[in-house]
């Protein structure tokens, strides 16, 4: 590590990710990430990397399938919509297991949606987005610090699962300034060799990485082996933070931007004599979804806060079942509560009033 340098969120991604190793960048410009770009379009000819603006972003996502099949280590950035356009591609590199990182800093929706923060890409995000049988892990950072690391991380499992890894942050973490240390720069030359690139024979025999498998008998054994990756990655890929004092009477569920508010609200209720804890999802999937049954079956209380309008807590109840009782404070994004008004909704949950958010139904 190095010493801590004050730099915008999404410089950070840019600088870790070439730090990680990254040498090609494909992207489009679009609110709130257009610093990601911008950063690295002056860094990557430093390093003798490629930086590409494409004409699109279904351009760009498939600029990035090609580099990553010739072994590159590849990374694209967008926001919401944009994302959207890339599903198509992520769905192909899925399909033909090519790694690759996609970064994703959310704006408002549906639609166009506007520039505010928002977390409203959840289900895109960890339930596919595009067709298909297939999943990318997504991993969660709270803060600059975690966004370069995370960057790292998700480079290593990208590689090491080939698949596509998303960055899921939002339009505020993007643009936050925090001090952060950077991990050192990785030795090119130490990366595993990927046997399975395309760089030509080289005096080996031909071959290639399908993007289409027509015969079904080929693809239903290419997706039950998929499946079998998943699955590893479930178990061994889980990461989550908690802080959950004994005796506590509700456990609260969050992450990113909101986590770091949560975490200030619960001070604020812990004061007014709530025993409360944070329980926050790091890999959002796969869910960490064990660690959470056996926190909300002893609290007896789950709060979830996001910023969407309940998408969280699908997992959340899928985690839970009847285990505690689920209660949800989702708002549109865009608007940021204060910690007062977030406290007030886990003091509302504690005296069962229900003047913030609400008890979802099982």
């Amino acid at each position: 590590m190095n010493d801590k340098v004050l730099m915008r969120g999404s410089h950070v991604i840019g600088e870790a990710a070439v730090r990680a190793g990254c040498r090609f960048y494909a992207g489009y410009p679009i609110t709130p990430q257009n610093e990601l770009p911008e950063y690295l379009s002056g860094r990557m000819v430093e390093v003798g990397g490629t930086f590409i603006q494409g004409e699109s972003e279904i351009a760009s996502i498939n600029m990035l399938l090609g580099a990553s099949a010739a072994g590159a280590r590849v990374m694209t950035s967008s926001s919401s919509p944009g994302i959207a356009l890339k599903q198509e591609g992520i769905s192909y590199m899925a399909g033909m297991e090519l790694p690759a990182v996609v970064a994703n800093m959310m704006r408002g929706g549906p639609g166009l949606g506007n520039i505010a923060p928002s977390a409203a890409d959840y289900f895109q995000a960890t339930r596919g987005g595009g067709n298909g049988d297939y999943r990318t892990p997504v991993l969660a950072p709270a803060g600059c610090q975690e966004l370069a690391d995370m960057t790292f991380l998700a480079f290593e499992l990208a590689d090491k699962y080939r698949t596509p890894v998303m960055i899921l942050g939002d339009g505020l973490m993007g643009q936050v300034m925090e001090p952060v240390s950077f991990p050192d720069f990785i030795d090119l030359e130490n990366l595993p060799v990927k046997e399975w690139a395309l760089r030509g024979c080289q005096g080996r025999e031909p071959r290639a990485i399908f993007s289409m498998l027509l015969d079904v008998e080929r693809l239903y054994r290419h997706n039950l082996e998929l499946q079998d990756k998943y699955d590893r990655i479930t178990r061994e890929e889980q990461r989550w933070e908690s802080d959950v004092p004994d005796g506590a009477e509700m456990v609260v569920v969050a992450y990113g931007t909101a986590a770091r508010i949560a975490e200030s609200a619960i001070e604020e209720a812990r004061d007014k004599g709530l025993v409360a804890g944070i329980f926050r999802p790091i890999t959002l999937w796969p869910f960490p979804s064990a660690p959470l049954r056996d926190l909300a079956a002893k609290a007896g209380k789950v709060a979830v806060f996001e910023f969407s309008m309940g998408q969280m807590v699908e997992d959340v109840i899928l985690s839970i079942g009847s285990r505690a009782e689920i209660y949800l404070y989702g708002l549109p994004g865009g608007i940021i509560p204060t910690p007062a008004q977030v406290a007030e909704f886990l003091l509302s949950v504690a005296r069962e009033d229900n003047k913030v958010g609400r008890r979802i139904e099982i």
